[in-house]
C-alpha cells in the first residue's frame, strides 16, 4: 500500500474532501475516494472524517491507497510496429484505436498484451497492469511510445521527463485558421469539475506547457505542429480547445461537425531521448497514418 500525503493550499480551503481528493490524481474517481473514506484510508489531521468534510488551510491530508486488484494479463500476438529494440529499450509505432494498457473491464487487445507476446523482459516499475509502460497516448491518437525493458531504464526513462528532456512532438488538423506562426500554451490542467471523463484548464491543476507552430493553413482548418514540454492527460486536446482551436474529430473536446475521422486528429510522429544505459541522444520519426494523410490531401483539395 502507498501512503500520499496533501498539504491543503489556499484556493482549496473550504473544498469538501472527497472533491479534493479524487482531484489529486487523475485514475482517482470520486465514487472511489469515498469508498476510501468510510474504510479510513483517508485521513485528516490524523483523524476519520466523513466525506462532506470542508479542508481548511493548512489541514494534512493523508491517504492510504490500497494496492490494485490483480488481473490476469495474456500475451497476444500482434503485429508491432517496432521501430527500435535492444536489451534496455523499444520504440514501438501504436495504432489508431489501440489502448496502451490493460484496465478493469478491459484486458485484452492492448499494446502491453502485444508487448508481452513479443519480450519477456519488461520493466515493472508501473505494476502488473503497466509493464514497461514509461508514458502513454491516447486511444486515438497514433505514433511513437518508448517503453522500458528493465527498472533501471525505466527509472532513467522517467528522469528525463521529469526533467522536460525527452522530444516529443505531435502532428495535428485543428479546428479554425490560427493567424499567428508559433505559440504556446502554459496552463494548469486537472480535472473538469462539470464532468469528470474531462480534463480542463483549471486554477490548481498541473503545470502543463504546449509549444506549437503552424504547418500549413486551409478554409477552416490548421495543420500544426505540437511540442510537449510537460505530459498532462489529454493535454494537446484540452490546450487548443482551450485557445479556440480544438482538435478535429475530437469526440470530447472538439465540435459535432468536424472532419470524418474517428477520433481526434493527432499523432505522435517524432520521439528522441538520450539512451538509459548507452547514454546516446537517439531520435526517431513516424509518418503519418494514412488517414490522417488523406484528411490534409482533402482539405487541399478545397481551397
Amino acid at each position: 500500500m502507498e501512503k500520499i500525503l496533501h498539504i491543503v493550499q489556499e484556493n482549496q480551503s473550504g473544498e469538501r474532501i472527497d472533491k479534493l481528493v479524487s482531484s489529486l490524481e487523475e485514475d482517482w474517481s470520486r465514487t472511489q475516494v469515498q469508498d476510501w473514506i468510510k474504510e479510513g484510508r483517508v485521513t485528516v489531521n490524523q483523524d476519520k472524517i466523513k466525506a462532506n468534510y470542508k479542508c481548511e488551510l493548512g489541514d494534512q491530508i493523508i491517504i492510504t491507497v490500497p494496492d490494485p486488484i490483480p488481473l490476469d494479463i495474456e500475451p497476444e500476438e500482434m503485429n508491432l510496429d517496432i521501430y527500435y529494440e535492444d536489451g534496455d529499450v523499444l520504440v514501438v509505432n501504436k495504432p489508431r484505436g489501440m489502448v496502451v494498457h490493460p484496465a478493469p473491464g478491459h484486458v485484452s487487445g492492448t499494446l502491453v498484451n502485444g508487448l508481452l507476446a513479443h519480450c519477456k523482459d519488461l520493466s515493472g516499475i508501473n505494476g502488473i497492469m503497466r509493464p514497461g509502460i514509461v508514458h502513454r497516448i491516447d486511444k486515438d491518437t497514433s505514433g511513437l511510445l518508448m517503453v522500458a525493458k528493465n527498472d533501471y531504464s525505466h527509472e532513467r526513462l522517467v528522469e528525463q521527463l521529469v526533467e522536460k528532456s525527452v522530444t516529443r512532438k505531435y502532428e495535428a488538423i485543428v479546428h479554425g485558421v490560427i493567424p499567428h506562426d508559433y505559440g504556446t500554451v502554459d496552463a494548469p490542467i486537472g480535472r473538469d469539475k462539470n464532468d469528470r471523463q474531462k480534463m480542463a484548464v483549471v486554477d490548481n491543476g498541473k503545470h502543463a506547457v504546449t509549444h506549437f507552430r503552424v504547418i500549413e493553413r486551409f478554409q477552416e482548418f490548421t495543420h500544426i505542429e505540437c511540442e510537449l514540454e510537460t505530459g498532462r492527460t489529454h493535454q494537446i486536446r484540452v490546450h487548443m480547445k482551450y485557445i479556440g482551436y480544438p482538435l478535429a474529430g475530437d469526440p470530447k473536446y472538439g465540435p459535432k461537425k468536424t472532419l470524418d475521422i474517428e477520433g481526434q486528429a493527432l499523432h505522435a510522429g517524432v520521439l528522441g531521448f538520450i539512451h538509459p544505459r548507452k547514454n546516446e541522444y537517439m531520435e526517431f520519426t513516424a509518418p503519418l497514418p494514412d488517414e490522417f494523410t488523406r484528411l490534409l490531401q482533402q482539405l487541399k483539395l478545397d481551397l
